[in-house]
């Protein structure tokens, strides 16, 4: 099997199997980077080509890099090949990195720097409800009930559904907008000239709002979901509630909070102050 036709199989495999958008990309790109790089046949590859290609190619990359490099390789010669070509490879230790946070004055400076409504409304949307981009880009006119004040957020990451409650600050903009695209016969809540909004179109107006607000901080889409978390569990809100509001299956991943809420922090006094 040449690898063109090894990589058409995996790609039938990913959509059979319902993987994400994001899975199916990053799968599909590891191994035909991979399969370039050794210049070899897909029943030709041993161990040695992947530990190679670790070496000379992710050596300064993070372990999470590496882990995701091996779990396409593993995913696409299990079911295409049906052998684990990975099964003695070692993985790395994944590092514990504290995301990113913006502070609320901060989040204040980005919405303030961004220049149009759309723009500021998708923001304040996703830093509002904890949206991912996938999931703005993916909200239908149809998914929010502003009779009952809530949205849906359906088949998210995991394929899970779940609510967010539609914000009393955003409620009037956001019904505008839904109103404006039934007027127009969108289906998405938000839209652009060829239709569906690109995630991609979405990080660009983040980061580059971020830059003009002269924040310092590396920040994405998903910083301001990082954000509303923090903020939350800076406000006392119960733990298990983010994790719900979240759409996380497992508590331990929502706990990673608990460790970066520099504002709880700062609130702890010294015992040498009560001395």
């Amino acid at each position: 099997m040449n690898s063109k036709k090894f990589l058409e199989k995996l790609e039938i495999e990913l959509k059979i199997s319902k993987n994400s958008e994001y899975t199916l990309k990053n799968y599909l790109n590891y191994n035909k980077i991979f399969l370039n790089f050794t210049k070899k046949e897909p029943e030709q590859i041993t161990e040695e080509d992947i530990k190679k290609y670790i070496a000379e190619k992710l050596n300064n990359n993070s372990s999470s890099s590496i882990i995701l490099f091996l779990s396409a390789l593993k995913y696409a010669y299990s079911n295409v090949l049906k052998k684990d070509i990975t099964k003695d490879i070692k993985r790395p230790k994944r590092e514990k990195r504290f995301p990113t946070v913006l502070t609320k004055e901060e989040i204040k400076k980005l919405f303030e720097i961004l220049d149009t409504k759309k723009s500021r409304l998708m923001v304040s949307l996703m830093y509002a409800c904890g949206m991912r981009v996938s999931e703005l880009v993916n909200l239908k006119v149809n998914d929010l009930d502003f009779e009952e004040r809530i949205g849906n957020i359906r088949q998210a990451k995991g394929k899970k559904d779940r609510i967010f409650n539609i914000p009393d600050f955003l409620f009037r903009s956001l019904k505008k907008q839904a109103d404006n695209q039934k007027e127009l016969n969108e289906e998405y809540f938000f839209s652009g000239p060829k239709g569906k909004l690109s995630s991609r179109n979405i990080q660009k107006i983040v980061s580059n709002a971020a830059k003009k607000a002269g924040i310092k901080k590396n920040v994405h889409c998903h910083t301001l979901r990082h954000s509303f978390a923090t903020h939350l569990l800076e406000n006392n809100v119960d733990i298990r509630k983010i994790q719900e509001l979240l759409g996380h299956s497992d508590l331990s991943t929502t706990q990673i909070y608990t460790h970066i809420s520099t504002e709880e922090l700062k609130k702890i006094k010294s015992p040498i102050d009560s001395l």
